[in-house]
């Protein structure tokens, strides 16, 4: 029987990239996306002609039991091994009086109760089995509260403080639980691209991207099977990744030259 890797969050880019990596590498992806049931279908069907196993379904992440059905539906499948969480939390920029309670709150359900939710589902198999990975991805807004971004900032920055309170009491069971800072634009058709729109996407994609500018999700799918693999006397429980050309987050605006 093939370990089990489930992905909440599987679109076309970091999540897709990454069940295909895990699918190549021996495990049984299960996936979930909120819409796009064409688009989900296609990439079982991709990961299958590929020689992978996946299977997958629709499904609204913030509503009532669904986190803990998929839990349970994947655990019917196989022992989950690794648990990716891959729901963003991104409303776009605005400003304060612009951004309404009702979208404040869906920001907090998408980025801290549904990672609560699946954690609550997830760990007990993973303890009772000894070993598990629990990867989750988040983005700068964790660690940088910057204008416009009130929602995501609070959300995100919750999601970061729930990862280290899920290591400090799953890591010495033996559950590897890891917060993967994105730092910069990634590469990715449902989610930077619906944000700024198809042709702004398909500019961006041929300007910056085309210098390996944009953060590649093949890229970062190989960096999350790395983490789901690290011995345990050398566990990251933070990363940050980003491409060649950024600067970092806590260093993204340099410093006036000083005159002289």
């Amino acid at each position: 029987m093939k370990p089990v890797c489930l992905i909440i969050g599987a679109g076309a880019g970091i999540g897709g990239c990454v069940a295909k990596r895990f699918a190549g590498g021996g495990y049984h992806v299960v996936l979930s996306r909120r819409s796009d049931q064409n688009g989900l279908d296609r990439l079982i069907k991709e990961i299958q002609q590929q020689g992978g196993s996946a299977t997958g379904r629709l499904a609204n992440a913030v509503e009532a039991g669904v986190i803990e059905n998929l839990v349970t539906e994947a655990a019917e499948i196989g022992q989950i091994e690794v648990l990716i969480f891959n729901l963003g939390a991104q409303i776009g920029t605005r400003t304060l009086a612009q951004t309404s309670l009702k979208q404040f709150e869906l920001g907090w359900r998408m980025a801290c109760l549904a990672l609560f939710r699946a954690a609550q589902a997830a760990m007990p198999s993973m303890v009772k089995n000894g070993k598990g990975c629990f990867l989750v991805t988040s983005s700068t807004a964790a660690v940088r509260g910057n204008e416009g971004q009130h929602a995501h900032a609070a959300a995100m920055g919750g999601r970061r403080m729930l990862c280290q309170t899920l290591n400090a009491e799953f890591g010495p069971k033996g559950i590897h639980v890891a917060h993967i800072v994105v730092d910069g634009a990634v590469d990715a058709p449902d989610t930077l691209g619906k944000l700024i729109g198809p042709k702004n996407f398909a500019q961006l994609r041929d300007t910056v991207g085309s210098r390996d500018g944009l953060l590649d999700p093949n890229q970062i799918a190989e960096s999350y099977w790395h983490l789901a693999h690290q011995h345990r006397s050398a566990w990251t429980h933070e990363m940050d990744l980003r491409p060649w050309s950024e600067l970092p987050w806590w260093n993204d605006k340099p410093l006036p030259t000083a005159k002289i």
